[in-house]
């Protein structure tokens, strides 16, 4: 089987699989694993190098109000790949190219590969979602292995304890984002209490008013598509303009490899989170306010 995988999460997922010699195709993004980088490109970003969060935010905003699009797919590639199936996403247009990108291209070419689209909301999708990899290619075994170690995570009805650390994390910086999809389940998987963002909902714009009155714990820096130097580079940032609530301390995560990718590396993420909770100061986790 030929793959071409437009998404980092489903490239990572079909190497976990065992299945990354048939991986002939990925995007810019794919760096995990290693070996992934050797796969052709066949899409990129139409962002400018060099922008600052703000930067970011505010170009992403301008073209995707004007309709212009984020991503570029390489048609050529794709056509000399000859791919039988194709992996990608419906999920947020700020991520990746969509499924309809991938079926006009398709079409236009002449291509007669499947195309599975992925389109997560929660842990419970992200098991899901690797799970129907693995049916599709022969991997059910590995798949339920691998979808099980997510499924793990997923919070009791019971929600976090009374006494759980109250956590804001910050998906964006500036403007400051909180949460949707499966990071608040994350926090609470870790022993925390997501106090800004909605679990399974889409990421909201918020303000420092709105991170102050959460009264957290802790603040998790971790701006979607960065690594862990790059959020801490950001976290510094905050800190140095004194807008994050006083005396909080921050903790860096590497938002692109285990938290802003469906994939299986949220369970990294979710065991790194873990280990900052245990380290908060314990007078203060010990008179939090509830």
């Amino acid at each position: 089987m030929r793959i071409v995988s437009l998404l980092p999460s489903t490239t990572e997922i079909l190497f976990a699989l065992g299945v990354g010699d048939d991986v002939v195709g990925v995007t810019f993004e794919c760096d995990h694993p290693e070996e992934a980088r050797t796969r052709r490109v066949v899409s990129g970003t139409t962002m400018p190098a060099g922008l600052d969060p703000a930067g970011i935010d505010a170009w992403v905003s301008a073209a995707t109000a004007a309709g212009e699009d984020l991503y570029t797919l390489d048609a050529g590639a794709l056509a000399d790949l000859d791919a039988d199936l194709v992996l990608t996403q419906d999920l947020c247009a700020v991520c990746a190219i969509d499924v309809d990108t991938v079926d006009a291209a398709l079409d236009h070419l002449g291509c007669r590969a499947e195309v599975l689209s992925f389109d997560p909301h929660t842990l419970a999708e992200i098991a899901e979602s690797i799970r129907t990899i693995g049916a599709r290619v022969g991997r059910e075994e590995a798949a339920d292995e691998l979808a099980g170690t997510v499924e793990a995570l997923q919070p009791g009805p019971a929600g976090p304890a009374e006494d759980a650390a109250r956590v804001v994390v910050l998906e964006w910086t500036d403007p400051p984002y909180a949460p949707g999809h499966w990071i608040p389940e994350m926090v609470e998987a870790a022993g925390g209490r997501c106090v800004l963002g909605t679990a399974g909902q889409k990421s909201v714009r918020v303000t420092w008013e709105d991170v102050a009155a959460a009264r957290p714990d802790l603040v998790v820096v971790a701006p979607c598509g960065f690594d862990r130097a790059g959020a801490q580079a950001q976290a510094d940032a905050l800190e140095a303009a004194g807008v994050l609530p006083t005396g909080v301390p921050t903790y860096a995560v590497d938002a692109d490899g285990h938290w802003a990718r469906p994939g299986p590396r949220v369970v990294e993420g979710v065991a790194d989170l873990r280990s900052a909770l245990a380290r908060l100061d314990p007078v203060r986790a010990g008179t939090r306010s509830r």
